[in-house]
């Protein structure tokens, strides 16, 4: 295998790599990374050798991902205030359910290999037998793998399913009773036992450091934050796609510095998820 040809093996299953290792790490920056050691250790295999190219790769990028995992969970115990994912532009063509903000962060109730065995299988259609190959267990253990983390995910959803239409005019309804100040049609929009988490990383003034629970706290929250810190003239506000579903993006000077994401019931916003620490923010 020539140099260039090994580019193109690489190139030709770069969107899948890099769909795994976000999902797998819920951080864009930290998929990358993986990637490029995926690619360095690719660089380094004998011409001939491999068998499937998207195999090794899927396996190679699983397994440092793994690694990583592991690593950051460490250090998320000692994060500053609550931890949220990276938010990441996405276009239509993506799978809203397997990316979206919700979704994510119920992937952080699963041990780093059930959350290897879910996603490989549920989303992206690796057989049992494949996967066991990837994490070098048994068959049999990795079906008990996927069905404990499919449980768990299950547990997590919300029992009514929002359409995107719903979930975008509860959004805008929020955000337009957010800009006006409106407090009871701020409340209005939040299911009674909603709750906000806000991801600063210690890095903004004002965003709350524990999660935020109720109605009206929520709305109290809110009208207290744009009081305190009233959006300059630099400041804009867009409806835009962030991890599958329709997100509130703010830029001050043309730089994203909030990407509020929600989830709903279809009738009410029953999680606020806003990130605004401004290390995450580089992919929107």
């Amino acid at each position: 295998m020539q140099p260039s040809d090994h580019a193109d093996a690489f190139q030709a299953h770069r969107s899948l790599l890099l769909a795994i290792a976000y999902r797998m790490l819920g951080s864009a920056a930290e998929a990358e990374d993986v990637l490029q050691d995926a690619w360095l250790r690719w660089q380094r295999v004998e011409p001939g050798t491999v068998g499937s190219v998207r195999a090794w790769l899927s396996t190679a990028v699983t397994r440092l991902s793994l690694d990583r995992l592991k690593a950051a969970r460490v250090r998320r115990e000692a994060y500053d205030g609550p931890w949220l994912p990276e938010p990441l532009r996405t276009e239509e063509r993506v799978d809203p359910d397997s990316i979206s903000m919700a979704f994510l962060v119920l992937l952080e109730r699963l041990t780093p290999l059930e959350r290897a065995a879910y996603l490989l299988h549920e989303v992206f259609e690796y057989s049992h037998a494949e996967i066991a190959a990837i994490l070098e267990r048994q068959e049999a253990a990795c079906r008990q793998l996927f069905h404990r983390a499919q449980a768990r995910v299950r547990e997590g959803r919300p029992r009514f399913a929002a359409s995107r239409a719903e979930h975008e005019g509860l959004l805008r309804a929020f955000t337009e009773a957010l800009m006006k100040g409106d407090l009871r049609g701020l409340e209005h929009t939040l299911a009674r036992d909603a709750t906000l988490w806000a991801d600063a990383g210690g890095k903004v003034p004002g965003a709350a450091r524990r999660p935020v629970h109720g109605a009206h706290a929520i709305a109290l929250f809110f009208s207290g934050i744009l009081r305190k810190f009233p959006p300059g003239p630099d400041q804009t506000f867009d409806v835009l796609d962030v991890n599958g579903w329709p997100a509130l993006v703010g830029r001050r000077g043309g730089v994203a510095n909030l990407v509020l994401s929600i989830e709903t019931d279809g009738s009410r916003i029953i999680a606020v998820r806003n990130v605004v620490n401004p290390d995450k923010l580089r992919h929107v």
